[in-house]
């Protein structure tokens, strides 16, 4: 595996920190069905891994910026560049014993993602991607998917839950856009559903009300691996926005008109 040497840094800091959360991994499988319950378990596992990272990260590049799910945003010496991280992407299926959870690494230079890690520690899949380099998959090259039919296409979403404010927009994206596909899945992890775009496992991926630390590595693998990506509102910014729509240059035109329809 070559890259820059940000891009190993990143890789070897994702590695170890989804070696801790692996063995918080098999701890959780129990504590869930204990009476005491899990949660606590899991965000202080969630925060150890974000100061891992951080400690890993800084430690080798001070100047830089941060923002972490965890523990927000901190200004660098350098305002060029950025880390953006999210340690435990799918900290619910994590807590429910589900193995479908990431650890997300995004660098930002001057407001563009130029490396990005996504982690599946569960299934030892890496993903990974540098700016004019392709997107990859531990050794292998990765592509979006070439599908060219909406009905053959299967596409990925987040649901909204708890007091988020855009279930009625997403039950109304379902009921567009199910009629004219092969399927929808929910899978729980935004980070880990754009990296299945980029791998073609997916043909796309939309969702709203998304932080960066959600989207910024998978933004960087759609792109390295041929896929185009868009906020939900045409011309709005991705970040600025929270949305992202993701597909292969084929499904995109189409999945992105069925998305935009007026209510």
């Amino acid at each position: 595996m070559q890259g820059s040497a940000n891009l190993n840094l990143m890789i070897k800091a994702a590695r170890k920190a989804g070696r801790s959360l692996v063995k918080d991994f098999r701890e959780v499988e129990n504590l869930q069905v204990s009476l005491k319950g899990a949660g606590d378990f899991v965000t202080r596992a969630d925060i150890a891994a974000e100061r891992m990272i951080k400690e890993d990260l800084m430690g080798a590049r001070p100047t830089y910026g941060w923002l972490g799910e965890e523990t927000g945003e901190t200004d660098g010496q350098d305002p060029t560049r950025r880390w953006i991280v999210d340690p435990l992407d799918g900290t619910t299926n994590f807590l429910h014993g589900l193995p479908h959870w990431a650890v997300s690494i995004a660098l930002e230079h001057k407001g563009e993602i130029t490396s990005a890690v996504v982690f599946d520690a569960a299934k030892d899949e890496m993903y990974w991607a540098e700016k004019g380099a392709g997107a990859w998959m531990n050794e292998s090259r990765i592509r979006v998917s070439g599908r060219r039919s909406m009905s053959e296409a299967v596409f990925a979403t987040g649901v909204p839950f708890g007091t988020k404010k855009t279930l009625p927009a997403t039950l109304r994206d379902l009921a567009r856009l199910m009629p004219a596909c092969a399927g929808v899945r929910r899978w729980g992890s935004a980070a880990l559903d754009l990296a299945y775009v980029a791998a073609g496992r997916y043909d796309g991926y939309w969702e709203r009300e998304l932080g960066a630390w959600d989207m910024a590595a998978g933004l960087l693998l759609v792109r390295e691996a041929g896929g185009f990506i868009a906020a939900v509102r045409e011309g709005q910014e991705i970040f600025d926005s929270g949305s992202v729509i993701a597909a292969n240059g084929e499904l995109f035109k189409p999945l992105c008109e069925i998305l935009r329809e007026p209510a």
